[in-house]
C-alpha cells in the first residue's frame, strides 16, 4: 500500500515540480522578480523536486526492507509528502503575494521534512536487528 502511495506522490511532485519550475522561470518571472520572490519560488521548486526523487528511492527501500523497517519507512513517506505540501506549498503562496499568515507554515514544513530524515535514520539503525 505504501509503495503505491510513495510512487504516486513522487510522480505527482516530480511532474508538478518541473511544471512549476518552468512556469516560474517563464510565465511568472516578471511578477516574481518585481515582488522580489523569485528565490522563494526557486527554493520551493528545489525542495519539491529533491523530495520527489527521494520518494522514488524510498519506494525501493520500502519494497526491499523487512517489516520492522517498513513501518518507519512508511512514516517517512507521510512526512515527506506533508513536508512538500506545507513547505513548498506555503512558499509558492508567499511568492505570489499570498497572505503572510502562510509564513509560519514554511518552517513547520521544514520540521516535517526533518522528521522524515530522522525516521530514515531510525530505519537504518533498526534494519537487520532482531
Amino acid at each position: 500500500m505504501f509503495l503505491r502511495f510513495t510512487l504516486i506522490s513522487a510522480a505527482i511532485f516530480g511532474l508538478t515540480g518541473v511544471a512549476l519550475g518552468a512556469f516560474g522561470a517563464h510565465a511568472l518571472q516578471g511578477t516574481l522578480r518585481a515582488q522580489g520572490t523569485l528565490n522563494t519560488w526557486t527554493t520551493a521548486v528545489l525542495y519539491q523536486l529533491v523530495h520527489a526523487v527521494a520518494l522514488i528511492g524510498l519506494a525501493a527501500l520500502i519494497q526491499s526492507s523487512e517489516t520492522a523497517a517498513q513501518r518507519y519507512l512508511s512514516w517517512v513517506a507521510r512526512f515527506w509528502v506533508a513536508g512538500v505540501i506545507l513547505f513548498s506549498g506555503s512558499l509558492y503562496i508567499l511568492a505570489l503575494g499570498g497572505p503572510r499568515i502562510f509564513g509560519p507554515i514554511t518552517p513547520l514544513g521544514g520540521v516535517v521534512f526533518m522528521l522524515g530524515w530522522i525516521f530514515i535514520l531510525i530505519a537504518g539503525i533498526k534494519h537487520g536487528k532482531k
